[in-house]
């Protein structure tokens, strides 16, 4: 296979099955939620500032429950370039939708954002690092505290080095979070970070794509699965193909071929295909159906 409209032909598609084909685009539409999305700034004692959108349910709906989980969700490297638009390459924008929050019992919407920006060379800095651990913690804290009554279990989730950076936020305030979801990632902290979990009851939710472009699968997450299987709490997410919702395999191509990386796409798709099947059997309700039972599990 060619070049398609000066496209590089992603280097797995030879591997596809037959009938199956490429799809180079996410079916849902870019931006219509963004509205629904308040944006603030917030200042730690370190001098740091940092940009956040935040959601907040009780504006859109009425819900039963009186506190509902916070879903965090942080971007993949250079996503805070794009303005705006980084609430949907963050994976949030469709959680604030009416369908998803139903789904979910309502949930709060948090989205940090670095302070990225390119150098003299046009290479990204400021992406999320170490550098940034204790002052997103106390956005993320201090942001709970002033809804405390209205917030309860605290659900982190994360894309591409996002995925990094979510698995040492809960790797260092354990007791903080509840739940992390890694999305393309694979950082997971030794068996004796993952001992902790199981110790303290934390959730885990690790997904990435076995075709993942920047990590390699058999390598980074194989010889982990044994002691991921055991633990008390862990659901394991490892598709052969990262599929759009329209069920074809996921191309996407900026320089360099990443559609299946991108399988926060597809979180955003609520691991859920456009004709209602899931894109895992054992996930009925896709991922927020899972978020609902963790939530319920935990007592709220």
């Amino acid at each position: 296979m060619g070049d398609v409209n000066g496209i590089p032909t992603p280097p797995w598609a030879g591997e596809m099955e037959p009938g199956d084909f490429i799809s180079t685009a996410p079916t849902y539409e870019v931006g219509k939620l963004f509205h629904l999305f308040e944006k603030s700034q917030y200042k730690h004692v370190s001098g740091t500032e940092l940009k956040y959108y935040f959601y907040n349910p009780l504006k859109q709906s009425t819900v039963a429950r009186k506190k509902l989980p916070l879903l965090v969700f942080l971007h993949g490297t250079s996503n805070a370039l794009e303005g705006d638009v980084c609430i949907n390459y963050t994976g949030a924008e469709l959680y604030a939708s009416e369908k998803y929050q139903k789904s979910l019992g309502g949930a709060h919407i948090l989205i940090p954002v670095a302070n990225e920006y390119r150098d003299e060379d046009g290479k990204v800095q400021g992406f999320w690092s170490a550098d940034y651990l204790e002052s997103v913690h106390s956005l993320i804290m201090d942001f709970v505290a002033e809804r405390k009554d209205v917030i309860g279990p605290i659900i982190l989730l994360g894309n591409s080095s996002g995925a990094t950076f979510v698995l040492r936020l809960m790797d260092t305030y354990m007791d903080d979070f509840d739940v992390v979801i890694p999305v393309g990632g694979t950082a997971l902290g030794d068996d004796s970070v993952l001992d902790k979990y199981d110790e303290k009851g934390k959730y885990l939710f690790l997904a990435l794509g076995k075709r993942d472009e920047f990590h390699d699968y058999e390598e980074e997450l194989v010889p982990r699965l044994p002691r991921l299987e055991r633990m008390k709490h862990c659901f394991i997410y490892t598709p052969d193909w990262v599929r759009n919702g329209d069920k074809g395999v996921a191309s996407i191509y900026f320089g360099i071929e990443m559609g299946q990386h991108c399988l926060m796409n597809g979180v955003q798709c609520n691991l859920m295909f456009d004709d209602g099947t899931p894109m895992d059997e054992r996930l009925p309700h896709g991922l927020t159906g899972w978020i609902a039972d963790v939530v319920k599990e935990l007592g709220f």
